[in-house]
């Protein structure tokens, strides 16, 4: 495996990796050229096997063994210090590796649906350590696919990808547009939409009926505003978790969790 050892943070060939932590600017560069970051050799060895092909790897020139079983194709390995590392990309690169890859293009809703039995729908969260939790929560508790409001955070963006331990690239997820309207696609593809809210009048999860539960679209939104009014209008059902000693509503990864669990508990497990 070949090794370019980088001595200069402004070096063009690690362009990908500079001021990553500059969420504006990232926005403007990653979904533009394509690419996107995976931080972690966890992370990157699970965006491999999910068939995202490499651009470049940038490690610590100490961490450069850790890579050493690696086919790493036509992608370059760069090699730099710790300091040159914080400089490049502005913060400390404690894990040691990063990786560039290319992106694939997302399937349509149309697509997604017609692959899946119990979906996620979020409207307008651009929390990235909450969108990485959520994508986390739902493959790991029976979640097939998730589809995004127009407004979405990118789930490729590295703090996404790194809170979720790359389980982003092992849910399937497509944009639904126009919103609020897109919905009823997915009421036509044969969903109940079940719109999460602490409404004192919505229907405690617990007591959906079977018919509701069988075909499930979770709709959620952002933490605090929560779910707009048109998108509550456009669903199904209004549905809550039922809260004790006065505590009002639970973040909204956490949410997501209890409500995929309750959605999936009489599922046969594997």
């Amino acid at each position: 495996m070949p090794v370019h050892q980088i001595t200069d943070p402004d070096d063009d060939r690690i362009a990908d990796y500079r001021a990553l932590t500059d969420v504006e600017l990232r926005t403007r560069w990653e979904p533009p050229h394509g690419l996107f970051i995976a931080e972690g050799e966890l992370v990157l060895r699970r965006a491999l096997r999910a068939g995202y092909p490499a651009r470049s790897y940038l490690v610590d020139a100490k961490r450069v063994d850790q890579l050493a079983d690696l086919d790493t194709g036509d992608a370059p390995v760069y090699a730099a210090t710790q300091d040159v590392l914080q400089r490049a990309t502005g913060f400390h690169v404690h894990r040691g590796v990063l990786a560039s890859f290319h992106r694939r293009p997302l399937p349509t809703a149309a697509e997604v649906l017609a692959a899946a039995r119990r979906v996620l729908i979020l409207e307008d969260v651009n929390n990235h350590t909450n969108l990485g939790a959520i994508f986390r929560g739902a493959a790991a508790l029976g979640i097939d696919a998730v589809l995004l409001s127009p407004s979405c955070a990118d789930p490729l963006y590295r703090r996404s990808v790194r809170v979720s331990m790359g389980e982003v690239f092992a849910m399937p997820y497509a944009k639904l547009d126009p919103w609020p309207a897109g919905l009823d696609q997915v009421r036509e593809a044969g969903f109940t939409v079940l719109a999460m809210t602490p409404a004192p009048d919505a229907v405690p999860i617990q007591r959906l009926t079977p018919a509701q539960r069988g075909r499930a679209a979770l709709l959620l939104g952002a933490e605090g505003p929560g779910l707009t009014a048109a998108a509550q209008s456009a669903s199904d059902v209004r549905v809550v978790i039922p809260m004790r000693r006065g505590v009002d509503s639970l973040n909204v990864a956490a949410a997501a969790a209890v409500a995929f669990w309750e959605l999936g508990r009489d599922d046969q497990l594997a």
